[in-house]
């Protein structure tokens, strides 16, 4: 009877996984707002990463248009002040921008969980150790920290995501920490235990997806952290160099033309604003949608 017992408590909760992310989307369609930036970004990504190559123009290549030429058929938005294409360098440069905030969010999210989720469920010494350096990580300024570490490291477009990825895991961590501490206690959990199985399994079969809402809601709002990181520190001279676009690299070149040739910095920091706005909507409209108290309602 009680192996019985242990394996249906054990077997329903993948059955409950799977009602939980049929169900997703539908509550996503009440936030109407986190539904269409969903969807926004998904064109949005689709755009920049499949419009190099149906565009033809390279990013880099001195156009006969002239510089600062408005926008023609060939030109959509014109050419900057060397003559380059800038739809083409908005699509490269998204392209580059994005790459960063999602492989950023990536490490940041495997750092975060794993330190998180074997501070909350190994506990004594191990979430001492652990918690301490989360703690440590969340005195020093996030921004401070990026510009110290890339003047000290190199702007190069791995060690831009590293650092960025070093200073989006603390919350990251900490989410991981508390919903690992809630979950461990459940008796599901406990049953998982009795029947035999070892910590490392329990922990990643039965603890881990059941934090996965609040890490899925974590990645997205990294992602914004991220991208804004970048346009930010890419403005200020420390992201990555050109000739490689990036909308934050785009914008500083554009400062200096904001009254002749206004586009070129208008462009960018929309995008910058827009994506960095539909990414927070999207966490928010997740957060919600992946409240059990929501899905009461």
């Amino acid at each position: 009877m009680l192996g019985a017992s242990i394996k249906e408590d054990m077997e329903e909760q993948p059955l409950k996984k799977e009602k939980r992310r049929f169900v997703l989307l539908t509550r996503l369609k009440q936030n109407k707002v986190a539904y269409l930036s969903l969807w926004f970004l998904v064109v949005v990504h689709a755009v920049v990463f499949i419009g190099p190559v149906l565009w033809p123009i390279s990013p880099d290549e001195l156009t006969d248009a002239g510089a600062l030429a408005g926008w023609t058929l060939h030109h959509p938005f014109g050419t900057d002040d060397l003559g380059r294409d800038v739809f083409a360098r908005m699509l490269h440069g998204g392209r580059v921008t994005l790459l960063v905030g999602l492989c950023a969010m990536l490490f940041s999210l495997i750092i975060g969980t794993i330190i998180g989720a074997c501070a909350g469920f190994f506990g004594k010494v191990v979430e001492a150790v652990l918690m301490r350096i989360t703690e440590a990580m969340m005195a020093i300024p996030n921004f401070f920290f990026v510009l110290v570490a890339l003047t000290v490291l190199g702007t190069t477009p791995f060690m831009v995501v590293l650092v960025i990825a070093l200073t989006g895991w603390v919350e990251i961590a900490r989410v991981v920490y508390g919903e690992t501490l809630k979950w461990k206690e459940y008796e599901f959990v406990e049953a998982a235990h009795a029947a035999g199985a070892s910590a490392k399994r329990i922990l990643l079969k039965y603890v881990v997806p059941q934090i996965l809402p609040s890490i899925i809601v974590s990645g997205t709002l990294a992602i914004a952290w991220a991208i804004l990181t970048e346009s930010a520190i890419s403005y200020l001279g420390l992201g990555i160099q050109p000739p490689t676009p990036t909308w934050g690299n785009m914008l500083q070149n554009s400062q200096q033309y904001i009254w002749t040739a206004p586009i070129l910095g208008v462009l960018p920091g929309v995008a910058i604003t827009i994506v960095v706005l539909a990414y927070n909507f999207l966490g928010d409209g997740l957060r919600d949608a992946l409240d059990p108290r929501f899905a009461k309602k």
